[in-house]
């Protein structure tokens, strides 16, 4: 019995998310008039804002609910990194790739750049695109200043 009673109070109760709080601020319906007619907004609309953006005014008919996005992007900045991944934090898979890819060189293998082999020398010019793409990146991200640790 006390448990009915128990299960129907939180069940009648008004659950709010902690984010709801937030997200009503700035919302300005007219509840007389939705309280007289009984009926629900037409209308619920979800706004982010970003920067200096300020909340749209609802009306009588819809909702406006508000939310802010200071950083749009996922990764936070801090992450947000290019260096190479050191080998003991690498995957078995990547492991794989470069002991075949070292294994190529030392046979002569077409496309590898190795002064051993009948093709070896074919993949010269690729590895020389490779290393200057390389050292642009290097280059590109010395001239960037580092990212303060508040930003």
């Amino acid at each position: 019995m006390v448990r009915a009673a128990v299960i129907a109070a939180l069940l009648l109760t008004p659950v709010m998310a902690p984010g709801v709080a937030f997200a009503q601020q700035g919302v300005q319906v007219d509840q007389d008039a939705q309280a007289t007619t009984g009926q629900p907004p037409k209308r619920v609309r979800n706004v982010t804002l970003t920067g200096d953006q300020k909340c749209p005014p609802s009306t009588a008919d819809e909702i406006v609910v508000c939310g802010r996005d200071d950083e749009p992007y996922r990764i936070p900045k801090a992450l947000r990194d290019d260096k190479p991944i050191p080998a003991q934090n690498q995957s078995w898979v990547n492991r794989a790739a470069t002991i075949d890819q070292v294994g190529r060189v030392a046979g002569g293998i077409p496309d590898t750049c190795s002064p051993v082999g009948t093709g070896g020398q074919s993949g010269c010019s690729i590895m020389w695109n490779q290393q200057y793409q390389a050292d642009r990146r290097a280059r590109r991200a010395e001239a960037t200043p580092p990212a303060a640790d508040g930003e």
